[in-house]
């Protein structure tokens, strides 16, 4: 790519909220180097954002809490189908490149609307990089599945948190000059928080306050597959099953609306441990897990986190394109299994989980290697 000034410029292109996550030890470095530079080099970065600036799931306290402005720029796409979502996100992203000088765009993770930023910029000539790449479930039905093999297909670096990740994407054609094992980005963010959550107390947690939790003598819950809610009568045995290996345990769930209203229209009133709590900004929900005696979820992210921590994870799904955290981390895959889950869940009370160890390259710095690369690209 022929650059046409000294400044550096990379776009960086977000389509929900949990990228965000992933981006900002990215934005971090990119702010602190925007005026040193970087090996005699001015970068500039824009941050694009695929939705609208009142999208309700992007708080401020997101942004303080990641220490990253808010976007610069959001497309406004706003839609449940995903064709008709990539095909708008595609007109709207093209315009905004056409409009302003970009050498480098970065993508995060498997959406739609990634997947749509990826082929705009390869369009448009602009150079590609992927992050979180080499993820895969081996399912082509999964509509992700398909994203992330188009993302990476096209992409001039790919970024991959682990060896497995480079296993696949090299057995895929990948060329091996194309691929970084830069280690798992979320854990830059989780040690970077670490000293920031010197003030936070399970007592002074606004959310949780009144339940008057101890360390290491509760459960978390999350929920947000479409999949699994869609399906309530196994949710209801599923749940059911948690709640009563939970025992007198009390389980904490900071869900969100749509969540919250499916667990709620389930027949689980008689078990008083479950309580639902207001979603929490990001840096009280890493506070809560990772002094929690265990977490059922279905997020990835959360599992990752969770290994980080060495906090007991149950993963209410039959695979995870993070399978470090299930051969190395705490995380164990119990399926849509209730039998599973309750004798996972049992586990956890009781204190009994297996050995475990933190993957490689979860140290940090998965950012500044990205960076460097990125600036290498570009040369």
């Amino acid at each position: 790519m022929t650059k046409i000034n000294s400044e550096l410029k990379i776009c960086i292109f977000c389509g929900a909220r949990p990228n965000f996550m992933k981006v900002a030890p990215i934005i971090r470095i990119l702010k602190k180097k925007h005026t040193e530079g970087w090996d005699g080099r001015n970068i500039a970065y824009s941050l694009v954002y695929a939705g609208s600036e009142n999208d309700p799931t992007l708080e401020n306290s997101l942004f303080e809490d990641l220490q990253i402005p808010r976007p610069n720029v959001y497309l406004g796409v706003e839609c449940e189908n995903l064709n008709e979502l990539t095909g708008q996100v595609m007109s709207k992203f093209e315009q905004y490149l056409q409009q302003n000088n970009t050498h480098v765009v970065v993508v995060v993770d498997d959406l739609a609307s990634t997947m749509a930023a990826a082929i705009v910029a390869k369009k448009q000539g602009i150079a590609l990089a992927h992050i979180a790449a080499g993820t895969r479930s081996f399912d082509i039905n999964m509509p992700k599945e398909i994203n992330r093999l188009v993302i990476d297909g096209l992409s001039d670096v790919l970024f991959t948190a682990g060896l497995s990740n480079n296993s696949i994407a090299n057995k895929e054609g990948a060329e091996l000059s194309r691929v970084y094992m830069v280690g798992n980005i979320l854990i830059d963010n989780i040690r970077f928080n670490r000293e920031r959550m010197g003030s936070l107390s399970l007592d002074n947690i606004h959310s949780v306050s009144n339940l008057h939790l101890k360390t290491k003598q509760y459960l978390v819950f999350t929920l947000n597959r479409k999949m699994l809610m869609n399906d309530k009568e196994n949710l209801g045995r599923m749940l059911k099953a948690m709640l009563e290996a939970a025992g007198d345990m009390p389980i904490v769930a900071p869900l969100r609306e749509n969540a919250a209203q499916v667990v709620r229209s389930l027949d689980l009133s008689k078990h008083t441990n479950l309580n639902f709590v207001e979603p929490l900004g990001y840096l009280e929900f890493s506070f809560l897990l990772s002094n929690a005696a265990g977490i059922v979820t279905d997020s990835g992210n959360v599992a990752e986190e969770a290994t980080f921590t060495n906090v007991p994870c149950a993963t209410l799904n039959s695979y995870t394109e993070h399978i470090e955290t299930v051969k190395q981390g705490t995380n164990i895959l119990v399926g849509e299994d209730a039998q599973k889950l309750h004798a996972v869940v049992s586990d956890m009370v009781e204190g009994r989980w297996k050995a475990t160890s933190i993957p490689d390259r979860w140290d940090g710095r998965s950012a500044e290697r990205i960076v460097q690369t990125l600036v290498d690209l570009v040369k």
